[in-house]
């Protein structure tokens, strides 16, 4: 596999910028309220610095599309991480993308990293989004289902209670806000690696995904296990499904990353 691209600079900046003079005053008060937590900058910000950077990519691919004769990649996918704040979506992200492991403050909004891999013969571009699990940010993220190919569920087999909001918050968001109707699921089980503060076993995990109809597997993002093998098979089952693959094309004119930025609303600033 290959480095993640690297995505920001000072376009990204001054895109962000003006992302963040069009939010609405219900997105400055969450940020004012983010602020106060002793964060680095508001859930608008957050979302507006995602969105701005997946311009410069987009602007990026379309130069480099046409520059060369043949493209650089056969598919470009769009991968969602959700569940509850805490449970390891940014650190198995970070784990992914460049196989590094740190204990990282909950995201602010979005945000996302891409990654070029090679499975099944295919090059493919890998855009993984990662949401905040807090309720208050829940208005910003629910627009960043749209066009996503696949969506991995995430929950900590340490807190029961991240395991049971993913039947009672979670599948429900997916099943409101997917606009693709055949996107593959796959539920985590993080943490392994803190077997003895187990609170869920592991048939609970293969009895969920049963019953909603998603892959399944146990990971640690901390000692690297099962990360690469998540990713890996939910790409397989994208690439066996016909219907997700015609706009994951290459040659595709609709892109995943052209989408108007969220706009918070004055629940997104609410305590969560």
């Amino acid at each position: 596999m290959e480095d993640v691209d690297t995505v920001a600079g000072n376009i990204a900046e001054e895109a962000a910028k003006d992302a963040a003079e069009d939010t609405t005053a219900g997105a400055a008060k969450a940020t004012g309220e983010a602020s106060a937590e002793g964060t680095s900058g508001g859930p608008a910000s957050g979302a507006g610095k995602a969105f701005a950077e997946e311009e410069v990519l987009l602007s990026s691919t379309a130069s480099s599309s046409q520059a060369q004769a043949q493209p650089d990649f056969d598919y470009l996918f769009k991968l969602l991480l959700i569940g509850d704040s805490g449970v390891g979506k940014s650190s198995l992200l970070l784990r992914f993308t460049s196989d590094s492991f740190e204990d990282l403050s909950p995201t602010i909004g979005v945000d996302f990293k891409v990654k070029m891999v090679n499975i099944a013969g295919k090059k493919l571009k890998l855009a993984v989004w990662d949401t905040a699990g807090q309720e208050r940010f829940r208005t910003l993220t629910s627009s960043y289902y749209r066009g996503a190919q696949g969506i991995i569920m995430v929950y900590d087999v340490t807190r029961r209670e991240t395991f049971t909001n993913l039947s009672d918050i979670w599948a429900k968001e997916i099943d409101l806000y997917s606009t693709n109707q055949d996107c593959i699921k796959m539920l985590v089980g993080n943490k392994v690696d803190k077997e003895s503060e187990r609170a869920v076993t592991k048939k609970e995990g293969i009895d969920f995904a049963r019953e909603y109809g998603c892959l399944f597997l146990e990971c640690s993002a901390k000692t690297k296990v099962n990360v690469e093998q998540c990713f890996e098979e939910l790409v397989l089952k994208i690439l066996d499904t016909p219907s997700l693959l015609a706009d994951a094309s290459s040659g595709a004119k609709k892109n995943i990353f052209k989408q108007k930025a969220p706009e918070a609303d004055a629940a997104a600033s609410g305590c969560c």
